[in-house]
């Protein structure tokens, strides 16, 4: 199977595909991120379906001699050379308006190449073959609710359930495919100009990325990263997906493979305060008026993470025709983790809305106060309670120190908001439960002797989550129980001076087996190294890590040091957001609280105003 990082991402705001450097299309989920796929040959094989456009004889599974993305944009060139000649493949999908669009142009650039195509259209994750017939301009296929075209002036024949099409392309000619989705029960989709379309699409992402107000030596890694993110977000809601992928795993031939197309609450200060940075206030007010929607209700029954729309329910399942990437099994939908109790994102919330109140003009102009006050009540009866922890752990709940932060965090951002912007609450009585709260995680989530905070109260385990410690404003960086901590970490939860999240060796995550160094503790490490001192050492693992950028500059979770490969679902967010953040702070040369902005914007943020349209065209 080709590794996780030899994928791109394409996508129209809606849902993404994932092309591999062999020129086959592996993984794509229609209409929506979270939707079946109908190629998921990435956790299978091709008889899951794939969209394969690559010279003929290429042996399967060979790279491409070179690709990249089209200047700023989310179009992407894959080259090769052959025998013969060379010639270019365009993927992209043109920002959505009514209908699902896949486009690859083919490009002749030198000489004569005999170019194979094989599309396996599989709905419902490989489960189902559609109904093909053919049509003037291509072929129809229609499964279920499911309904594609195939649009191509070449000739298409159909084979063992597949569709191939071998041709020639010469220097100086184009051939395009086109490939639209629409529901079953309706009509089909109009067609487009693929030369046209491809113009407008390059022109949408030069104009979004052309509002970046990034600067600096990392401005180019900071700008991919900030295309990524806009690539996984859902332009309907705002909401941002986690990933574009289900079930990639932490550890090669494991079980622990997780669905990560969804929207998770504890993302919300790190979008956030990347997005307000760049300049990005449009996104980010319509990240905050999702998180505000997926929120509402009883904040008892506040949640880790949502659906796309805030729904509340993802039941997780099982997919068992699907054999996994490279035989990690099993292949999950859904999140089980979705109810758990996990008080640290109660902190993350309030941290987020505070924020957004730091960066408007008018901090007093809040219409989400009245939630606000409702999460912080709850939490005043709740934050002593043991929970899951962050990391969402199956086995048996604890005190985790960092939860008890967060809450201190939940009612330090409280306090400020009464006492600085004038909101109404009772201040005093927050603040005496944020002194409590304090002293509770410095006598109980410390260790004297090993000098280190650590994973949960009793133990002596650590975890990466208290490198956050100082990013959050509960002590200063220059404490010395900061310095204690980054040093234990250093020494005692990194593989190749890349940090682990904490050592699963413990048991007490409820799973067996293994996972790789975690990318975003990594980020965690450089900002707290800046802000101990120890900017050399900071910038020196900044630049290592993105150095571990796959070749047009993306990131999964994890990276496995003994094979050097990406491990987990891809792109991640999760892992670019802190890339931005620990970019900004380097080229500022100082590091910031997690609810001070990094950056004025040049033009005035709109993220505590009201509901903004989120229409893509329009932006």
């Amino acid at each position: 199977m080709a590794r996780i990082e030899d994928y791109a991402i394409i996508g129209d705001l809606n849902t993404a595909a994932l092309v591999g450097r062999s020129g086959s299309i592996d993984w794509m989920c229609l209409p929506r991120f979270d939707s079946p796929a109908c190629f998921a040959a990435l956790l299978h094989n091709p008889d899951a379906g794939r969209w394969l456009l690559a010279p003929a004889g290429t042996p399967e599974g060979a790279n491409c001699t070179r690709r990249q993305y089209r200047e700023d944009t989310l179009i992407l060139e894959t080259e090769w050379e052959v025998d013969g000649g060379s010639v270019r493949v365009i993927d992209f999908m043109p920002v959505r308006d009514d209908a699902v669009d896949l486009v690859r142009i083919v490009e002749g650039l030198s000489g004569e190449v005999t170019m194979e195509m094989e599309l396996v259209l599989r709905f419902d994750y490989g489960r189902v073959v559609p109904w093909v017939r053919h049509s003037e301009h291509g072929i129809s296929a229609v499964a279920g609710p499911d309904s594609a075209y195939l649009t191509t002036p070449v000739t298409l024949e159909g084979r063992d359930k597949r569709t191939l099409s071998e041709f020639t392309v010469r220097a100086g000619e184009r051939v395009p495919f086109v490939l639209r989705w629409a529901p079953s029960h309706e009509r089909e989709p109009r067609r487009i100009d693929p030369f046209r379309a491809v113009s407008v699409t390059e022109k949408f992402w030069l104009e979004w990325i052309g509002r970046s107000e990034m600067t600096g030596k990392y401005k180019e890694p900071v700008e991919r990263s900030l295309i990524t993110l806009k690539a996984l977000t859902y332009a309907p809601t705002g909401g941002i997906v986690a990933a574009a992928t289900t079930s990639l795993p932490e550890q090669l031939g494991g079980p622990r493979n997780w669905d990560y197309r969804y929207c998770w609450l504890r993302d919300a200060t790190l979008t956030l305060q990347s997005l307000l940075a760049a300049g990005y206030t449009e996104e980010a007010a319509a990240w905050r008026d999702w998180l505000l929607r997926a929120i509402a209700g009883d904040p008892s029954e506040l949640q880790i993470v949502y659906g796309l729309d805030g729904a509340r329910r993802l039941p997780e399942a099982d997919i068992p025709w699907l054999a996994g990437y490279e035989g990690s099994q099993p292949v999950r939908t859904g999140n089980a983790a979705a109810p758990q109790l996990q008080l640290d994102v109660w902190g993350e919330v309030l941290d987020g809305l505070s924020l957004t109140r730091a960066a408007s003009p008018d901090a007093t102009a809040d219409n989400s106060w009245d939630i606000q006050v409702a999460l912080m009540e709850y939490l005043e009866g709740a934050w002593d309670q043991p929970d899951n922890g962050l990391w969402e752990m199956r086995g048996p709940r604890r005190h985790f120190t960092h939860s008890k932060v967060m809450a201190w965090v939940a009612a330090d951002r409280m306090v400020k908001a009464v006492r600085t912007s004038g909101l109404p609450g009772p201040a005093d009585r927050w603040a005496a439960l944020r002194n409590e709260i304090h002293a509770d995680v410095m006598t109980k989530g410390f260790d004297e002797k090993l000098n280190t905070f650590v994973q949960s109260y009793g133990s002596t385990e650590l975890d990466a989550s208290l490198l956050l410690i100082p990013r959050v404003g509960f002590l200063p960086h220059r404490h010395p129980r900061v310095a204690g901590t980054v040093e234990a970490i250093q020494k005692g939860l990194t593989d190749d001076g890349l940090v682990l999240r904490y050592r699963t060796q413990s048991g007490h995550d409820g799973l067996p087996g293994d996972e790789g160094v975690f990318l975003a503790c990594s980020f965690w490490l450089v900002d707290a190294l800046l802000g101990i001192g120890r900017s050399d050492e900071a910038t020196e693992l900044f630049e290592r890590l993105l150095s571990l950028r796959n070749d047009v500059g993306l990131l999964s979770e994890e990276w496995d040091p003994r094979t050097q490969r990406h491990l987990g679902n891809t792109p991640q967010a999760f892992s670019h957001f802190p890339l931005i953040h620990s970019a900004l702070q380097l080229h500022q040369g100082e590091a910031h609280s997690s609810d001070t902005p990094l950056h004025k914007p040049k033009h005035p943020s709109r993220a505590s105003g009201s509901t903004l349209r989120n229409d893509p065209r329009l932006q």
